[in-house]
């Protein structure tokens, strides 16, 4: 039995509470600024309290109306690109990886065992290691300035097949020999015993990944040369001059406002599947 010491359980408390203040003030400051003007932002000191501009800091920023340098394609379009990409390089990580790992476990083949070490050394080799020949290969297939130019490359997840295998190990014998006594053929037994099994893990695999999707940068940098291709990272940063003076930094705090909503929306709704997903991983 865990003892309860009042002392502890403030302290604890405290730091818990120090460390969440610490995490969010920058994203309170970045939701304040979203609501004045820039020439009030630039004011000091800055105001702390929201103020009587966001309506129309939001609205100049989803429709792209807006003053200063930069890019003027709107911030829904480039949410929408993020969002789709997101979703492809989530969903295909978590297809391919469940079809690799069901591989790798239940079929006998020759060079099983170098084939999924060989998946797993790719982990040594992140994107930014193989980029140029990937983007040589992009290039040539004349995938630049598309969906599947930002999403093909990063597809692929050893983390996602390494997870799903080990997963994959845990379940009896029996239900397969079961299976088999039933007549159910392999797909049949990935589709109707393995999935239901796996709910949780996906659940949690695509938290992971749609965040990783959503949040890429160095590549989508270079395969997007169109502004209509930017996602949503990449247009808060081509909303940016060099100049401090002349960014519209109003409706730019409202853009990160927004580029923040969907993976927060994501954790949240997904909260528990994703706890539970991690913690039957675990086990």
């Amino acid at each position: 039995m865990v003892e309860r010491k009042p002392l502890l359980t403030a302290l604890s408390h405290l730091v818990l509470i120090i460390g969440v203040l610490i995490v969010a003030f920058p994203v309170y400051i970045t939701f304040v600024a979203s609501t004045h003007t820039t020439q009030r932002i630039a004011q000091t000191p800055m105001p702390l309290i929201p103020g009587e501009e966001m309506i129309s800091n939001y609205t100049k920023a989803l429709t792209g109306e807006r003053s200063g340098p930069g890019t003027k394609v709107a911030v829904s379009r480039m949410m929408t690109v993020s969002l789709v990409s997101a979703l492809i390089i989530a969903i295909g990580k978590i297809i391919i990886s469940l079809l690799s790992a069901f591989a790798i476990v239940y079929f006998r083949f020759p060079f099983r065992q170098f084939f999924f070490w060989a998946i797993f050394v790719t982990l040594m080799l992140p994107v930014e290691v193989r980029i140029g020949p990937t983007y040589k290969v992009v290039s040539d297939f004349g995938m630049l300035n598309s969906y599947a130019g930002l999403t093909v490359p990063l597809i692929a997840s050893a983390t996602a097949t390494f997870l799903f295998r080990q997963f994959f190990l845990t379940v009896p014998d029996e239900l397969v020999e079961a299976a088999r006594i039933d007549g159910a053929g392999p797909m049949r037994f990935f589709k109707d015993v393995l999935l239901p099994l796996s709910t949780t893990s996906i659940a949690a695999l695509f938290v992971i990944q749609f965040i990783y999707g959503w949040n890429q940068y160095l590549w989508p940098l270079l395969v997007s040369t169109e502004e209509r291709m930017y996602p949503v990272v990449i247009g808060i940063k081509q909303m940016i001059s060099d100049g401090d003076a002349t960014n519209d930094w109003a409706t730019i705090m409202a853009t990160a406002i927004l580029a923040m909503l969907p993976p927060a929306l994501v954790v949240m709704l997904m909260q528990k599947w994703f706890v539970k997903g991690l913690v039957d991983t675990e086990k």
